[in-house]
């Protein structure tokens, strides 16, 4: 195992996180702070709870996936994309490194970043909304697992692009409309029962209700499928990037 080979690349994405603080960090946290003020003071002062939890304090492990679901893809796809845009990626490639060094550095510096937000995030909704936390160790493992996942898929995203406009694709239209529809906001039993069924087709559900979980101990799907359907997720995203590095396919040109 290339040590410094892995450590190069982590440093590089996390210097490059700290030079744009206001973009990486603070644009997220304050938008973030929007959301608290407006649903969690404005809004959920006339709603009534949802499984016994408040609706200020129910929608924050909604409102901390919803941000780390978006943020992991877009570091990790930008930080891959960029070697790709500049011509630097061969330079990687004839490196001494093999994919699985270059994977742990660009989805690790990626995953820590998305980290490191979510527990800002949760940080910044304490000054709006008193909460508990049921199952701390839970809650950590369930955080980082998803960083991890979802950095894995952005590092795909990033290999496939061969454009800016790519790098938005699929976190604009397809993650973040999934994740609003995931009860980010709501308990999916709110539902009528067929859309309660349909929803069950979006992975976001299973995220989003275990982690959930982990606060209040309250979940929508049981815990377990939630754990099960996130390691597959993270299996499949693994075995195709083992593929492309293997083939060569998606940065052979």
């Amino acid at each position: 195992m290339n040590l410094y080979g892995i450590r190069a690349i982590y440093h590089f994405e996390m210097a490059r996180t700290f030079r744009t603080l206001a973009e990486s960090i603070a644009a997220p946290v304050l938008t973030t702070s929007l959301y608290f003020i407006v649903f969690g003071k404005a809004i959920g002062s006339r709603m009534g709870n949802i499984d016994s939890v408040s609706y200020g304090a129910f929608i924050i492990p909604g409102l901390v996936m919803l941000n780390l679901l978006n943020e992991s893809i877009a570091n990790a796809s930008f930080g891959i994309y960029m070697p790709k845009w500049s011509g630097t990626i061969y330079e990687l490639l004839s490196a001494p490194v093999s994919w699985i060094e270059v994977l742990i550095g660009y989805v690790g510096a990626a995953a820590t970043k998305s980290v490191m937000l979510g527990l800002l995030i949760l940080g910044t909704a304490r000054l709006f909304v008193p909460y508990e936390i049921a199952h701390p160790g839970w809650m950590i493992a369930f955080l980082l697992l998803t960083a991890v996942t979802f950095s894995l898929f952005g590092f795909i995203i990033g290999l496939w692009a061969d454009n800016f406009q790519k790098l938005q694709v699929v976190p604009m239209l397809v993650v973040t409309p999934l994740t609003f529809l995931g009860g980010a906001f709501y308990s999916i039993k709110m539902l009528p029962p067929l859309w309660q069924k349909i929803t069950l087709f979006n992975p976001v559900v299973y995220l989003i209700s275990g982690f959930r979980w982990s606060f209040y101990g309250v979940a929508d799907v049981h815990v377990g499928m939630s754990i099960g359907m996130i390691a597959g997720f993270l299996i499949l995203c693994l075995t195709f990037v083992w593929w492309v590095f293997k083939t060569g396919y998606m940065n052979r040109n």
